[in-house]
C-alpha cells in the first residue's frame, strides 16, 4: 500500500511539474483549440439531433408506401449513416485535420478489417441482396434446405424463422442466397387422407367431405379445396382432402377436419376399412406347408 501511493504521488508531482513548466504554452493552445474543440461537440450534438430527427421523418414518409419492412429499416439507417459522416467531415474541416493522409489510412485499415471480417461482409452483401429482390417476406413460410418457418425478420445479417412449434431460428444471410427456397407464401395446403371400403358409394363419401370443408371456418373458400380419389388400394379407396388455411390454421385445422371425418361416415355408415388380407385353403393342401 505504501509503495502504491508513493507511485500516486510521484505522478501527481510530475503532472504538476509539466503543468506549471508549460504554463504559457497550455494557454495558447487551450485560447487556440478550445473554441475549435467546444464547437466540435456542440457540431456532433446537433448532427446527431437531426438525424434522429431526419430517421423520424423519413420513416413517416415511409410508411405511406408499400414496402418491405426490411427496406425502410436499411433507408432509415442509410439516412442516418449520411448525416453522421457529413457531421464528421465537418468536424474534422473545424479543427483542421487533413482528411487526404486520414482516408489513406482509413483504406488500409478497411483492407484488413475486410479481410478479418469476410464472412461478416458476406452476410451483409447476402442481405442486401435479400430485401431488394425479394425471394421471400416477412410473414411468408419459407422452406431452406432442411430448415423450414413463418418469416419474422429479415436483418442485414440474418434471418430469422419462427418454427410451428414455436422456436425461432435465426440463418445467416450468406446460407440462404444461392439456395432452392421453396416459399409457401402466407396460406398453406394440408395433405390429408382417408381410406373408405370397396363397397362404399364413393360420390356420397366425397360430398360429406367437401360438406365438412365448406363448414370449417378455418378452410379457405379460394382457393377452393381439393377432394378427389387418389389411390385403389389393396383394402380400400384412398380420398384426398387437400384444403387451403393461413398459416396459423395449419396445426389445428388438420386435427378439426380428422375429427369431423371419422363422426360424419360413422353416421353415415361409411367403413374405414383397416389393412387385411384374405387367405384361401385349397382342398387337399397341406395347411404346414401353406403356412
Amino acid at each position: 500500500m505504501m509503495i502504491a501511493a508513493a507511485d500516486t504521488n510521484s505522478v501527481i508531482y510530475k503532472i504538476r511539474n509539466f503543468v506549471e513548466s508549460n504554463q504559457e504554452l497550455i494557454a495558447q493552445k487551450t485560447i487556440e483549440y478550445g473554441p475549435k474543440v467546444l464547437t466540435a461537440v456542440a457540431m456532433l450534438v446537433v448532427g446527431l439531433f437531426i438525424g434522429s430527427w431526419l430517421a423520424k421523418v423519413t420513416m413517416r414518409q415511409l410508411l405511406k408506401r408499400d414496402l418491405e419492412p426490411p427496406v425502410r429499416m436499411v433507408l432509415i439507417r442509410l439516412v442516418k449513416l449520411f448525416v453522421l459522416v457529413l457531421t464528421l467531415l465537418l468536424i474534422a474541416d473545424n479543427l483542421e485535420i487533413k482528411l487526404l493522409p486520414l482516408i489513406a489510412g482509413l483504406g488500409v485499415a478497411g483492407v484488413g478489417v475486410g479481410l478479418a471480417m469476410q464472412g461478416v461482409l458476406s452476410n451483409l452483401v447476402a442481405g442486401l441482396t435479400i430485401i431488394f429482390t425479394k425471394p421471400f417476406r416477412v410473414g411468408e413460410y419459407i422452406g431452406i434446405a432442411s430448415v423450414e418457418g413463418q418469416v419474422d425478420t429479415i436483418e442485414l445479417f440474418s434471418t430469422s424463422l419462427l418454427h410451428p412449434d414455436r422456436s425461432r431460428v435465426v440463418i445467416p444471410n450468406r446460407k440462404i442466397v444461392g439456395e432452392i427456397i421453396h416459399n409457401y407464401g402466407k396460406i398453406r395446403q394440408l395433405d390429408l387422407s382417408v381410406g373408405v371400403g370397396y363397397d362404399t358409394d364413393l360420390n356420397r363419401a366425397l360430398d360429406i367431405v367437401r360438406d365438412i370443408l365448406s363448414h370449417n371456418p378455418r378452410v379457405l373458400k379460394d382457393p377452393v379445396p381439393a377432394v378427389g380419389t387418389a389411390t385403389l388400394a389393396d383394402s380400400s379407396i384412398i380420398v384426398a382432402i387437400k384444403p387451403w388455411t393461413a398459416l396459423a390454421d395449419f396445426g389445428p385445422a388438420q386435427g378439426e377436419i380428422n375429427k369431423a371425418v371419422i363422426e360424419r361416415f360413422r353416421e353415415a355408415g361409411i367403413s374405414i376399412p383397416f389393412p387385411q388380407r384374405e387367405i384361401r385353403l385349397l382342398p387337399g393342401a397341406d395347411i404346414k406347408s401353406v403356412a
